[in-house]
């Protein structure tokens, strides 16, 4: 029996279909990304509580006339297998396959390339006013998780949606929120009574009829505010009616027989619109349900179990080590605190959100309060640690100047997934961190070359007396072991792994191990590296540096951040302050946005695994070429 998705090629192919009909395709659709997502990895329990929703919009609307936009992009699995990818499905968030969040080159009905939070309305928004002001046909519909609502620019766009009151539908997927069914079920049925064609009409009918009547205003008021009083009594949108939005809902987010019918009426009111949509995490997959944030975004997995797939034994990740590490510094000292961006498991701190429910604060997807909230924190006497993936903390950029570097408050930002991030492609690759802060006053970069040295950093970042960072990668450790007494490490002091005559490797982060390696195999080929751990982009340790590159022909610099403004850019601009001329090669990151793909995969492409980093090697020291080479890669 061929299931009813082999026949869905477009949304058109949706609106053939019957009640019965969605209803089992919305349960094939579930099928489907469960057994993808535990073969290659992704975010499963937001795509699974959007399916009925993805159904009724594309049911409902004229995709891709109609724009689309997702927030963040993590719930768009469903909209994916509706419009022409089902057959490439399978390649999900693969090297050369198809991206996890939507991407505009990949698919016409992809509307906006979305990976960060909240920024569905802003853009949304300009949409709409540029459609009207081209005279293109179509609507504009926004979907919004619940978390991504509690970022500042989202209410931004709200608040300038409801000033200019352009045609916009919001679409707010919450999932949190738990609401009496008596109540959901009647604010339902009135909101699709409310929004219908004849009481719309009727509404806007009596509207003028009593504006022009002697004290018609008047009436006219005391009839919206009764309206007002009985929705707000019976639901939530007090706040979106506040800032000029009609408020639909909340609906039951997977009864189709309900949003269907009402995104029908939505679809031809005038002005802003949100719809409020209650959803379930996980839905239809019990795990997912019963644990929806470890299931928000996971690897591969046993379908059966929920159990993450392994193979063999493997070191503790980095997270993890943070995480145990800040509660053994934190048994010492009073004063440290964690801030998290609505990341607690993802940075490793549920632990110590438990050990220390005081000093843990969830700001939700609020990254730049995250940062000024850390300076008053530190103003006061405290030692916050800003627990932050590297990406998002692009985010708070000028927070961490005005709020933190320019009065040099003690602010330790650790920022997780450093460098190649993988399958989640460019949205969330950690490339930037070491040129965004090293350009900043009074900051100091670290980045640590294993597990071990992470934890010597994070204690290093507590004595510490000013702006701080520490940027490690995602992933299992390199399998040292842990230190037991923690020690401070001198700032901008680095270490010298390896002597050698032939070239001088200076290596940040990550890309240590794999250069010292790199180094030991090529010894037998009679080649002599000295490899230096740089430990600090900011600040070099210039004497060592400066004193080694003197007693070398060749000197190379690796790092898994963008070459533009990086570790390597640095060490160029000391050699070229202090008139220094010797042959240099850098290797990370060329000027692009890395693709989606396994981190394996895409460190070898960029040059920055033991065989490629010996293959540059070997090609820079039999080369006569320019004394400023950059990575092969670019």
């Amino acid at each position: 029996m061929t299931r009813i998705l082999d026949r869905i090629d477009s949304p058109k192919d949706l609106k053939r279909l019957r009640l019965p009909e969605l209803r089992e395709l919305a349960r094939e659709i579930r099928e489907t990304i469960i057994q993808t997502v535990s073969e290659n990895g992704g975010h499963l329990a937001p795509n699974l509580g959007t399916v009925e929703l993805t159904l009724a919009i594309h049911y409902v609307f004229d995709a891709p006339q109609d724009r689309i936009v997702w927030d963040v992009g993590h719930q768009a699995y469903a909209h994916k297998l509706v419009t022409g990818r089902r057959d490439v499905f399978h390649t999900l968030r693969t090297y050369g396959g198809i991206s996890g969040f939507p991407k505009r080159s990949e698919s016409p009905y992809d509307a906006l390339d979305t990976g960060h939070s909240s920024t569905s309305i802003s853009a949304g928004l300009g949409m709409a006013v540029a459609m009207e002001l081209q005279g293109k046909p179509g609507r504009v519909v926004v979907v919004i998780g619940d978390g991504s609502m509690t970022a500042g620019l989202a209410f931004e766009g709200l608040n300038n949606t409801g000033h200019i009151r352009k045609n916009l539908i919001v679409i707010l997927n919450d999932n949190e929120m738990s609401i009496s069914p008596n109540v959901g079920a009647l604010s339902s049925f009135l909101s699709r009574k409310l929004t219908g064609r004849v009481a719309t009409r009727v509404k806007k009918e009596l509207e003028g009829f009593f504006r022009n009547l002697p004290g018609g205003d008047q009436i006219v008021h005391i009839l919206k505010r009764s309206e007002d009083t009985l929705k707000g009594f019976l639901t939530p949108g007090m706040l979106f009616e506040a800032l000029n939005f009609e408020y639909v809902g909340p609906l039951p987010g997977h009864r189709l027989d309900v949003l269907i019918p009402t995104l029908k009426n939505v679809k031809e009111l005038e002005g802003p619109v949100l719809v409020h949509v209650l959803t379930k995490k996980g839905k239809g997959y019990p795990p997912a349900e019963e644990e929806p944030e470890r299931f928000h975004g996971l690897g591969p997995f046993d379908v059966v179990t929920g159990r993450p797939r392994r193979k063999g034994p493997r070191p503790p990740d980095y997270t993890q080590v943070f995480g145990q590490t800040m509660i053994r510094l934190a048994e010492e000292e009073p004063r440290l605190v964690a801030i998290t961006a609505a990341m607690p498991t993802g940075t490793g701190l549920k632990d110590f959100a438990r050990r220390f429910p005081e000093r843990f604060f969830d700001v939700g997807i609020c990254e730049q309060h995250a940062v000024t909230f850390a300076a008053g924190l530190a103003i006061e006497g405290l030692i916050p640690v800003c627990a932050i993936y590297s990406t998002f903390l692009q985010r708070s950029f000028d927070q961490i100047i005005h709020d933190v570097c320019l009065t040099k408050q003690h602010v330790i930002f650790a920022l997780d997934r450093g460098g190649i991030v993988g399958e989640d492609g460019p949205t969330h690759q950690g490339q930037f961190d070491l040129s965004y802060l090293r350009l900043i006053p009074n900051m100091v970069v670290m980045a640590p070359k294993d597990e071990n040295e992470l934890q010597h950093m994070l204690y290093t970042a507590m004595v510490y007396r000013g702006p701080i960072a520490l940027r490690y990668p995602r992933g299992s450790g390199v399998g040292v072991s842990l230190d037991w007494e923690l020690k401070a490490i001198p700032i901008g002091r680095a270490e010298v792994l390896r002597e050698g005559q032939d070239i001088l490797v200076l290596a940040i982060g990550a890309t240590v191990w794999p250069a010292l390696k790199a180094a030991e195999e090529l010894s037998s080929q009679g080649v002599s590296v000295t490899v230096v751990n740089a430990r600090f982009a900011k600040p070099l340790d210039e004497e060592l540096i400066l004193d080694l590159a003197q007693g070398h022909d060749r000197l190379m610099t690796i790092e898994e951040n963008s070459l533009i403004g990086g570790f390597g850019s640095a060490v160029a601009e000391l050699l070229a302050d202090r008139r220094l001329s010797v042959p240099l090669m850098r290797l990370g990151i060329p000027d692009v946005f890395v693709e989606h793909g396994s981190p394996a995969i895409l460190r070898d492409k960029l040059g920055l695994t033991t065989p490629k980093i010996k293959d540059s090697i070997l090609n820079f020291l039999s080369s006569e070429g320019p004394r400023l080479i950059v990575s092969p890669a670019s």
